[in-house]
């Protein structure tokens, strides 16, 4: 069900004449700069539920109390610093079907944060990869490698997760929000098992991701450096025969992961109070993204996505230009929130990506179909659907023309590119693992790349 927020009528007839606006001021005076700040800031309170900025405000990354957690899962400082190293970890790459390839990879194989969090390849790949994926060599299935652990759809950041209550591109993770009473959906045998735990979509998935992607702990692991003493500290309520186990591995990477907040960026500056943080170019982007555009329509609160699923008629992994592993046609992950529900009225809906640091990947829509901030821009200003599967009842009724101009579409690319982006994600990332172990990725050209010993 869509969210509908509701104006006063004097804050929609302030909206719609400042959205209406189809020329964006290249050469503003101080009084221009006041005037653009106070309709920026008038049309983002009026989107805001409290009627207030503070509505689009991330927390401190270790302000635990601000950033939404599960309650099952309550994040401390020691989990965050575990859930780091594990997230990092390529020590736990040991259940690899390749001898080859034990110990190589990680989680961060397909979220680092070079690459925002997201993989910086069109296709994320755990084991069976080769090279680091966004210096050196792309990384890319190793020649020859079987049962290589490839994306079907273009690997999501792990960054602002905590802002999202079910997980991946279908939210087929996740027992709570939208996923309650779908039990008959979380078939034996599977990964949306897991679901029957009862966490929230990030633990849900850290935990299933433990399986699926070959991850796991043993003594070895466990014995190396802090780990031991970090799980004695972080899981004292637990018996020791199931303190360091894969689901507690799963619940220290997803806390972990709740504090990977773009905070940073120019745009949560200026929310903030430090109204030169933003360039004049990325605050016209910014009044058109709240405004005429209509961006905020699915992109809105702290991380500026939503739980919404929408059909705009992106293509699949299947249909890119470049070679691609595993993927088919028939592959239900296509089919978006329909794969998971099993509803037609949910077929090619995908769940709204959050916004931030989405230049830090050159690949964008679940099939990594577009190739740059400015191809998503235009692509949603022409409103013309790439994939041919698709019927035009089965597209989002906002997915129609938007009618900017060539000097909007600039202002709105300035605003995503610079103004979501937060160039400091380097300090999510330990300066070394307890293990040792060269990460993100540990294969012999990643080590080459990465300058591991």
């Amino acid at each position: 069900m869509r969210t509908v927020f509701s104006f006063s009528a004097p804050l929609l007839f302030i909206s719609m004449f400042y959205s209406c606006s189809s020329d964006v001021n290249t050469n503003p005076t101080t009084e221009d700069i006041d005037h653009i700040d106070t309709e920026l800031i008038a049309l983002m309170k009026g989107y805001a539920p409290n009627g207030e900025i503070s509505y689009y405000r991330l927390p401190e990354s270790d302000d635990f109390s601000n950033i939404p957690q599960d309650p099952r899962n309550p994040i401390t400082k020691d989990k965050v610093v575990l859930g780091g190293f594990l997230f990092h970890e390529t020590a736990l790459g040991i259940s690899a079907k390749n001898e080859t390839f034990v110990k190589t990879f990680s989680c961060a194989s397909c979220h680092h944060a070079e690459a925002g969090f997201q993989a910086g390849v069109i296709q994320g790949i755990g084991e069976g990869g080769k090279g680091f994926g966004f210096t050196g060599e792309l990384r890319r299935p190793f020649h020859g490698a079987q049962n290589i652990d490839v994306q079907p759809l273009r690997s999501p950041t792990a960054m602002n997760g905590a802002y999202q209550k079910n997980m991946l591109w279908n939210g087929q993770f996740g027992a709570t929000a939208l996923n309650e009473r779908t039990e008959h959906l979380w078939p034996a045998g599977t990964p949306i098992e897991t679901n029957k735990l009862g966490f929230e979509g990030l633990e849900t998935q850290a935990i299933a991701g433990m399986s699926v992607h070959r991850l796991d702990i043993d003594e070895d692991v466990i014995k190396m450096g802090a780990y031991k003493n970090l799980f004695d500290q972080v899981f004292a309520h637990e018996p020791e025969n199931t303190r360091y186990s894969k689901k507690n591995v799963g619940l220290a990477i997803a806390a972990f992961e709740r504090t990977l907040v773009s905070n940073q960026a120019p745009f949560q500056q200026y929310l903030r109070g430090k109204l030169d943080a933003m360039t004049i170019l990325e605050k016209e982007g910014a009044k058109l993204f709240f405004g005429k555009a209509g961006c905020v329509n699915c992109h809105t609160g702290p991380a500026l996505n939503s739980m919404q699923f929408n059909a705009i008629g992106l293509t699949d992994m299947i249909d890119c230009p470049e070679p691609t592993v595993g993927t088919k046609t028939n592959d239900p992950a296509n089919l978006g929130r329909g794969g998971f529900t099993g509803k037609t009225s949910d077929y090619y809906k995908f769940k709204v990506p959050q916004l931030y640091n989405l230049k830090d990947s050159p690949f964008y829509g679940h099939g990594s179909s577009l190739r740059s901030i400015r191809d998503v821009i235009v692509y949603k200003n022409n409103a013309t659907p790439q994939n041919s599967h698709i019927t035009t009842s089965q597209l989002d009724p906002l997915f129609r023309p938007l009618g900017l101009n060539n000097s909007e579409i600039n202002a709105i690319e300035a605003f995503i590119s610079n103004a979501l982006y937060d160039s400091n994600l380097k300090r999510y990332v330990p300066d070394a693992l307890p293990s040792g172990q060269c990460f993100p990725n540990s294969d012999v050209q990643s080590r080459i790349d990465l300058g591991c010993n």
